[in-house]
């Protein structure tokens, strides 16, 4: 009896281990499970209809490819950056009369597919110019009659046949949309050249007047700029003072030194503001490192800083953005634009966007702003430029076209989104890696015409096989 009763307490306790084992098996798998990295691309060719991009699920994302060597990837969630603020890209009059020309309902589809949180390249911090930008159909202001020093003839009808329309149909679609503004010339008549735009024959002149009276005369141009397009139920979060401050050339454009601008600021614009109770941001910029450091001139003098709420850069390099954080600390700053092509609007060009993005996020920089969202059939300014945009609008045949770039954009916007933390990542490859919604997300591209594989660790965690298919942008996702 006492051998039958030991033999029965071995098999329970036998079933009992077995049993154990088993659930710490499961438990394992689970975790594994919980942790397992998904892999989400987007092909980098084909057509893109309808506005709709095709993401797929890699199927093969935890199978090794053949790459013989298998770089790192590891992730560390606990250290945060900065918050992403979201994309953005820019109107203007050439898209916003092509945009015009289409019926109602595919005006509104446009609009979704561009600007709607929820679907699309999902744009939510957009520019807009001040004025004529070279993307208008020909150099123009609110201020066309000379020496109205009072704005008396001011005027913004203009604006009211497409570029206004156009900027509405992006607050119907998401009523949080924000907006920053820069002129790219004052009126005329302010300059000592008289003209807004043929600055690349008169560099010299291309200037504004260094005069009380037209200091006086162009902050009153800008609080009532804010004051029409807010009475058009269009708010301006931010105005940036002055595009491309170094640039001369046959578009318009005003070279603007940095002393000028902060002159200009501190005892014109922000009184004016000031006395009009305009809540507008009112940042420095745009700059851009074309033989000139300006931004860092800025930053290297407390005073004249002192007088911004910010610093809007474009076209500049990972090492001024290092060297402009280091005076800047803490400071306020924005990506006003991005590389604008030459109308081509291939993949390869778009293939280089992911890494464009990384150039400005990845060094601190809160946002991300296309160049020109719509452009006609031409993709040509109003000064024979061609330049790639996110879509082009045949006006003779009604007809839209979605571009590389678009679908590089739809894609990102899923992942990169507002309120994502930047976190810290060691790896050989141009990534970008953020949290959100207790998950990590790194976006990464793969060039090569095979599979390519990767080693992905979160901290001291598991180490995992993530693969990515041949010519592709794609996001791994991870739980935290």
């Amino acid at each position: 009896m006492s051998r039958y009763i030991k033999n029965l307490d071995f098999g329970l306790r036998h079933r009992s281990l077995c049993f154990l084992v088993l659930l710490l098996l499961c438990n394992a798998m689970v975790l594994n499970a919980q942790h397992a990295a998904e892999v989400y691309f987007l092909k980098l060719s084909g057509a893109i209809k309808d506005g709709k991009i095709d993401v797929e699920k890699y199927k093969d994302s935890q199978k090794k490819a053949t790459n013989k060597k298998i770089n790192p990837i590891k992730l560390y969630p606990n250290i945060e950056f900065q918050t992403f603020e979201g994309f953005g890209g820019a109107f203007n009059e050439i898209g916003g009369e092509a945009l015009m020309v289409l019926p109602k309902d595919k005006q509104i589809e446009v609009a979704k597919n561009l600007f709607n949180v929820n679907t699309g390249a999902q744009l939510v911090f957009c520019r807009t110019a001040v004025g004529s930008s070279d993307f208008g159909i020909d150099a123009y202001s609110y201020a066309e009659k000379a020496d109205d020093y009072n704005m008396r003839a001011f005027s913004i009808k203009r604006e009211e046949a497409s570029v206004i329309p156009f900027i509405k149909h992006a607050i119907a679609q998401n009523p949080d949309f924000k907006l920053f503004a820069s002129p790219w010339s004052p009126p005329a008549w302010m300059k000592y050249s008289g003209l807004m735009d043929q600055g690349k024959d008169f560099p010299e002149k291309n200037k504004l007047k260094d005069e009380p009276k037209i200091y006086k005369a162009y902050a009153l141009y800008f609080s009532k700029y804010i004051k029409a397009y807010e009475d058009k139920g269009i708010t301006i979060d931010r105005l940036i003072v002055q595009n491309e401050t170094d640039a001369n050339t046959a578009y318009p454009s005003n070279d603007m030194s940095v002393n000028q601008m902060s002159k200009f600021v501190g005892a014109y614009l922000r009184p004016q503001f000031k006395a009009d109770k305009i809540n507008t941001e009112i940042w420095a910029g745009t700059f851009r490192v074309h033989g000139r450091i300006d931004a860092l001139e800025l930053a290297a003098n407390p005073e004249n800083l002192a007088l911004f709420d910010g610093i809007g850069i474009q076209y500049t390099s990972s090492k001024y953005i290092q060297d402009m954080n280091a005076l800047y600390p803490n400071g306020n700053t924005m990506h006003t634009e991005g590389n604008c092509f030459n109308g081509k609007n291939t993949w390869d060009q778009a293939a280089t966007r992911l890494k464009e993005v990384a150039q400005y996020f990845n060094y601190g920089i809160p946002n991300y702003c296309y160049w020109n969202m719509i452009l006609n059939e031409t993709t040509e300014s109003g000064w024979d430029w061609a330049q790639n945009s996110l879509i082009n609008i045949d006006r003779n045949t009604k007809t839209v076209t979605y571009n590389p770039d678009y679908a590089v954009f739809a894609f990102m916007s899923q992942y990169l989104v507002p309120g994502s933390k930047r976190i810290a990542n060691y790896s050989k490859d141009e990534l970008i890696s953020v949290k959100h919604d207790n998950k990590i997300f790194v976006l990464l591209q793969n060039d090569n015409d095979l599979p390519n594989s990767y080693e992905c660790q979160i901290e001291d965690g598991e180490k995992q096989i993530v693969t990515l298919p041949a010519k592709s942008l794609a996001v791994i996702v991870l739980n935290i």
